[in-house]
């Protein structure tokens, strides 16, 4: 992936530290691998774009639709093209959905899922005692 200017670098650590009520709520539920096993990423750059949520096993992005993206639609769906042409995947989740039924927004997320978790440093098959 293309490296971000520092501006947008910048401005991801700035979005890391005033998260919208939503991206708080989804945070707390991705972070430390709460979600299928993988670890996930919140405000990250890539290129000159900032994804609200990103998992490098899944080359995923999360995207949470609020009041921003309010007649914002043809951006948005060229800011995902160019995001994909990078190899990004998408889900975008609601706002609304985060907030009223997060396990919902937590199942659209884990279906988009292509593989298998990888083990944690650790973990493997085999008996455990």
């Amino acid at each position: 992936m293309p490296p971000s200017p520092p501006a947008v670098r910048q401005a991801a650590r700035d979005g890391r530290k005033e998260p919208t009520k939503s991206e708080a709520i989804l945070w707390r539920a991705l972070r430390s691998r709460g979600v299928g096993g993988r670890k996930f990423r919140r405000q990250h750059p890539v290129g000159p774009f900032i994804l609200d949520f990103y998992c490098y096993e899944e080359s995923l992005g999360i995207e949470v639709d609020g009041g921003s993206h309010v007649g914002r639609s043809t951006a948005d769906a060229q800011r995902q093209r160019a995001l994909e042409s990078l190899g990004v995947r998408f889900v975008r989740i609601s706002a609304q959905l985060v907030e009223s039924d997060l396990p919902a927004a937590l199942t659209k997320i884990e279906a988009a899922f292509t593989s298998p978790p990888l083990p944690r440093t650790g973990e493997g098959p085999g008996e455990r005692v």
